[in-house]
């Protein structure tokens, strides 16, 4: 089949959102910074690059925001060594039946490759996976479609024959801009919120695989 299947990762591959807020927060009283309440989901799905001098408001040094950054994915992994982190149910079904069809997966993601990686690995997903686009790649964070639009290069497909899995309001428009049919993951926000995406579900294993390909039929 020529069509195409690009995943986000935070959210939609694993549930990661507890390990990310607890690292912003270690960030904060480690540095001495301010958060301000609900900022979690105020820049949920953007880049570290957008969240800390335009969300946070902590710096516009752009060697300071790396700094920052930098150490706040390292808190991070130092969160999932400390607790852990499983698949989201039903992501191995759905990687393995696109791998029986024949339609090539990619990451398209905004959080840092060595943190895709390094749980990519420890899942044993990596072989679902020909390609990852993350924040390093990209100088435009989502809602631009630059990550998505990388990711269908990698897998040789037409922006209109990808499918995009995404659980962010951030990561839905993206898609739709880039020209892609969205699925979206109700990990993070209400399904009842999620209604810009094509299809949306609770979770990936409530997801009806072969009416998703559905969407295809009239492209």
């Amino acid at each position: 089949m020529n069509i195409g299947a690009i995943f986000d990762w935070d959210g939609v591959v694993i549930d990661s959102s507890t390990a990310h807020e607890q690292s912003w927060e270690r960030l904060s009283e480690e540095e001495n910074l301010p958060l301000f309440e609900g900022h979690f989901k105020a820049g949920f799905g953007r880049k570290n690059a957008i969240i800390i001098p335009t969300i946070l408001k902590w710096t516009e040094e752009p060697t300071e925001i790396k700094r920052l950054s930098n150490r706040k994915e390292a808190l991070y992994r130092e969160i999932i060594k400390e607790d852990g982190i499983d698949a989201l149910p039903g992501i191995h079904d759905l990687l393995t039946f696109l791998n029986q069809k024949g339609i090539p997966c990619v990451v398209g993601t905004s959080t840092d490759r060595i943190n895709v990686e390094t749980i990519m690995d420890a899942l044993g997903v990596r072989v679902f996976f020909q390609d990852i686009v993350s924040s390093e790649d990209v100088s435009h964070g989502k809602p631009d479609p630059e990550v998505f639009l990388k990711a269908a290069g990698k897998i040789d497909r037409a922006p209109e024959r990808c499918l995009v899995f995404e659980d962010a309001h951030y990561g839905i428009e993206a898609g739709l801009r880039g020209g892609m049919k969205v699925v979206g993951v109700a990990t993070t926000h209400p399904i009842e919120d999620l209604h810009q995406a094509d299809m949306a579900v609770h979770r990936l294993n409530e997801l009806d695989f072969e009416k998703m390909l559905e969407m295809f039929n009239a492209s």
